[in-house]
């Protein structure tokens, strides 16, 4: 049902006397498009073009001509309606040095496969292929002949070798192993077949491989896995420039005297600034556009790539837009405010949907659209408990306790939620993904412990022993008497509304007597507590997961660089238990020796297990989904009317990684 804030965003968008009245027909949800991949050798243009600048650049001999820059095994793209022109600027915000996932996107043009309109079927990217052997212990990739780094350097499957044997590889860089580089446990290996061919081995069967080669995580996830965390994963490295900075390529004494000279404690801290590409504009890459201006200032600047790999159906070198400017702003607010006075290009990252009243308002005037892209995740939003949080044993104690989890679930009105912040559009839900997934258990795990029901949450309040009340009907700790509070962390993160939406689960959940506080982080230091294990509750979205095995972190601790369920269960996890905390949840145990089979499994039997999986998230409520199967997460999107071969609809998926889902790269200014 639609609320009356988007009735009458229809009405000041003129839409209301014309449409039906739900969203689905209003024109704000267009139909998933992209440019096409022209596959066939035949049909690719004989004959190149590029951008005046770099013409300009070659005249002068600074540059080869654009025919000796691009690789003989092109990726062409058809574009989406027309042939663009080169020049411009792609206007958009950021907000800090904390912010890296928000370039990390606009580059993943660096990501070896990446996904169909639909964000189900795995296409080319910088390779041009791969083939998975009959057993699924061999995935062969294969890489462009004559490609090369930004800086002119070759890409060939050296770098890949690099990577695995020098980065990867060395225990100061990578104390422990992916999970997504082992199937039951048991590690893999690379090899170089040829120049242009690298095949990744495992010992036991790996179906998934492939698919975690076009995810954003360890594997697939290109330069944007290599950053200053410690991250060292993205299956390649630019040899050439990063081994000047390894002790095997010199020595340990030349290494860290050059590290202390830049002013770093060790060759290590040395080398992760050196492979951080928001960081160090000299880090060679294989994105549409480099980093010119690093992400620690007020201005965020990159620019095109001239050695980019893609070209046009008419042989022009992509991508069109001559670079991308990120202008800092101070919060999400900012980010919206300058959206609506039509100061970016396209923004979908922070805007709020509960705006849309207001931008459609201002969107004749400020010469742009509003798109909305709904999603298939369960939950844009999810209250995340810290399974290892040992700080206030009290807290930590009643977290532990499945049913204090699902009383505080009942206890939070959905519905209010879904009309106030996703205008109605949203699916209140246990943060199962949309029954269409073939992932999903179905319809009644997407409601489980997800039915508003106050009395029924006092009743299990009680029954786990939380029985004494205060003066004012708050529920009191079992060791002093004193009031139980518990802490939500807000990182300055995707979703605007967070802080509001925590206050409002906050005066929900007074009703059933329970007290708590909202403290706001800094997206860097939000994160920093998290690995940590400092935070008692955070909310994040749990996109991507409607592919679980591709992005189980947020609904699951196994990435300790990037978890708010327990980092030191993850870590344990991720090593097999060499390193981190062993948890005692039986139930979260069994759990991950499914995860840790599925890998070996086809995707028949994945499925199964998926479910298996998900009925048992959507019954211990490690996090409370919220509302899913919206937009709300990077599904809303201000796009200029300037700019053409803009998608109408696109997959907004973590591992679809937008805006590149809508393919920037073809972007032009008409």
């Amino acid at each position: 049902m639609r609320s009356w804030l988007l009735a009458a965003a229809l009405v000041w968008s003129g839409a209301a006397a014309a449409q039906p009245a739900n969203l689905a027909q209003s024109g704000l949800i267009g139909t998933l498009e992209a440019p096409a991949i022209v596959t066939d050798p035949a049909a690719w243009p004989k004959t190149f073009h590029e951008a005046p600048g770099l013409s300009e650049l070659v005249k002068q001999g600074k540059l080869p001509p654009v025919a000796e820059r691009l690789p003989a095994d092109l990726l062409v793209l058809k574009p989406l309606r027309k042939t663009g022109v080169y020049g411009g600027t792609w206007r958009r915000a950021f907000l800090g040095p904390g912010d890296g996932e928000n370039g990390n996107r606009i580059r993943a043009g660096d990501k070896l496969l990446f996904w169909d309109v639909t964000g189900t079927q795995l296409v080319p990217q910088v390779a041009k292929g791969f083939e998975l052997s009959a057993d699924g212990r061999r995935t062969t990739l294969f890489l462009r002949k004559g490609m090369k780094w930004s800086d002119g350097a070759p890409f060939t499957a050296d770098d890949f070798l690099f990577w695995f044997e020098d980065v990867y590889g060395n225990k100061e860089l990578a104390p422990s192993p992916t999970p997504e580089f082992m199937t039951n446990g048991k590690p893999g290996r690379l090899v170089k077949v040829d120049e242009t061919t690298v095949a990744f081995e495992f010992e036991d069967p790996h179906f998934l491989f492939p698919k975690l080669l076009g995810g954003d995580g360890a594997m697939g996830g290109g330069q944007s896995r290599q950053q200053s965390e410690g991250l060292v994963f993205g299956a390649y490295a630019p040899t050439h420039y990063l081994k000047q900075f390894l002790p095997r390529y010199s020595s340990v004494e030349q290494v860290t005297e050059a590290a202390k000279a830049a002013g770093y404690p060790n060759w290590v801290q040395y080398y992760r600034f050196k492979s951080d590409w928001r960081l160090n504009t000299a880090l060679p890459t294989l994105a549409a556009w480099r980093m010119t201006q690093p992400i620690n200032t007020t201005t965020w600047m990159l620019e095109r790539n001239p050695y980019f790999y893609e070209v046009d159906t008419d042989g022009n070198q992509l991508p069109y837009l001559d670079r991308v400017q990120m202008s800092l702003a101070e919060n999400p607010e900012v980010v919206n405010l300058r959206a609506i006075a039509a100061e970016y290009d396209v923004q979908e990252r922070f805007i709020d949907l509960a705006k849309l009243p207001v931008f459609l308002e201002n969107a004749e005037k400020g010469h742009y659209k509003f798109h909305v892209d709904p999603g298939f995740n369960g939950s844009d939003s999810q209250l995340v408990f810290n399974l290892g949080y040992t700080a206030d044993p009290e807290v930590a104690k009643w977290i532990a306790i499945a049913d204090f989890r699902r009383a505080l679930s009942i206890a939070i009105d959905r519905d209010q939620l879904n009309q106030t912040f996703w205008l109605g559009l949203g699916t209140p839900g246990s943060g199962v993904p949309s029954e269409i997934i073939p992932e999903s258990p179905g319809k009644e795990w997407i409601a489980k412990w997800s039915d508003y029901d106050p009395a029924r949450a006092k009743a299990m309040l009680d029954a786990v022993g939380l029985t004494k009340k205060d003066s004012e009907g708050y529920r009191l700790r079992s060791d002093n008497g004193e009031r139980l509070r518990l802490q939500i962390d807000v990182g300055q993160t995707l979703t605007p509304t967070w802080p509001a939406q925590v206050e409002m689960v906050i005066q929900q959940w007074r009703a059933v007597g329970i007290a708590a506080d909202l403290k706001l982080f800094e997206r860097s230091l939000f994160y920093a507590r998290g690995r940590n294990d400092q935070q008692q509750m955070s909310i994040i979205s749990n996109s991507g997961t409607e592919s679980l095995f591709l992005r189980p972190g947020p609904v699951l601790p196994t990435d300790p660089s990037d978890v708010m369920m327990g980092s030191a269960f993850a870590q344990w996890y991720v090593s097999n238990g060499a390193r981190g905390i062993k948890p005692t949840d039986t139930v979260l145990l069994r759990v991950f020796d499914m995860l840790r089979t599925a890998s070996s499994k086809p995707e028949a039997e994945r499925n199964v297990l998926a479910q298996a999986i998900w009925r048992d998230i959507a019954d211990q409520k490690w996090q409370i989904g919220l509302v899913g199967q919206a937009p709300g997460s990077q599904g809303a999107r201000v796009v200029s009317d300037r700019l053409e071969n803009i998608p109408a609809r696109v997959c907004i998926s973590q591992h679809c990684r937008p805006p590149w889902s809508a393919r920037p790269e073809q972007w032009f200014y008409k």
